[in-house]
């Protein structure tokens, strides 16, 4: 399988298509906007550049990955002749069944069928596949280019095939296939959003504050990141739409979003994504944190 379809521009969408194209994939990145097709070529390129200053990649090798992405902006003629598609669209499950609904109508029979998506039931989105055991899930970890796991999440229907070949297909890229069923958040999500909810509860509630909730998981847990920033960097929205997923999958009121969550995300205060969040990351922050740093 060489050909490689990516639906979807954004963060995920333009990671996975880099992720593929690295790898020597003839990749056909596509977007029903433009502007969101030259954003994502813009990162990729980017994100080469910084691998290329880091020496991890020489520059006949960024030219090569970059001569390896297509741009459509139509979805018919850019999966016409793809082996496997990946729908790396918004997390919107009415949005993902549309999708899949037209990619049966256009893809071949044998193209496998792969949703990015981090929480929506894959057993959902394939019933509006005529043949639904080639429907999969593959879920990357953003940065996507980096991160080495892939949750492989199979549907009720999907076939130990399928299976068997996204496994191979993801460990092409170097990346760790991690088989999961198909239950709401499947395993990262499942495990990660109640403890991400749990902490914006403890600020919400006035245990403690954002940087010291977030030291206390880093130092203490050996986290990386603290749960907050972490919360941040995914997307507020992104997470409260996991949650209610997960509280209409399971109807348990552990994983109902906490109202601050709730609050921030109806506000537009979404992390990284619009400048704040639980931290600030507006150009006047960056500015002040430059100044900090030669005063």
């Amino acid at each position: 399988m060489k050909n490689i379809a990516v639906i979807g521009a954004g963060t995920m969408g333009n990671g996975i298509a880099h992720t593929f194209a690295q790898f020597g994939y003839q990749v056909n990145l596509i977007d029903i906007s433009e502007e969101s097709l030259n954003n994502g070529m813009k990162t990729i390129s980017g994100n080469l550049d910084r691998m290329v200053s880091k020496e991890k990649i020489s520059e006949a090798d960024k030219e090569a990955t970059l001569n390896n992405i297509t741009t459509f902006t139509d979805i018919p003629e850019g999966v016409k002749n793809a082996e496997v598609v990946v729908e790396a669209a918004t997390e919107n499950e009415e949005l993902k069944l549309k999708i899949f609904k037209q990619l049966d109508e256009t893809c071949s029979k044998e193209t496998v069928l792969a949703s990015n998506t981090s929480s929506i039931s894959i057993t959902k989105i394939a019933s509006v596949v005529s043949n639904p055991e080639r429907v999969i899930g593959m879920h990357f970890m953003n940065p996507v280019p980096i991160m080495k796991l892939v949750e492989i999440i199979r549907g009720y229907n999907t076939s130990d095939e399928i299976t068997n070949k996204t496994m191979e297909l993801s460990e092409s890229l170097k990346k760790v296939p991690v088989e999961a069923n198909d239950y709401p958040g499947f395993v990262a999500n499942r495990i990660l959003m109640p403890m991400i909810n749990e902490a914006i509860e403890s600020f919400y509630n006035g245990v403690a504050g954002v940087k010291e909730i977030d030291t206390v998981m880093k130092l203490g847990m050996a986290h990386p990141m603290g749960p907050l920033q972490l919360a941040d960097f995914i997307g507020l929205d992104v997470c409260h739409s996991i949650l209610e997923v997960m509280y209409n999958g399971f109807k348990n009121p552990k994983y109902a979003p906490c109202p601050l969550l709730t609050n921030m995300v109806t506000a537009g205060k979404l992390g990284v994504k619009s400048g704040e969040g639980f931290y600030d990351y507006s150009e006047s922050k960056k500015a002040e944190k430059v100044s900090e740093q030669f005063s």
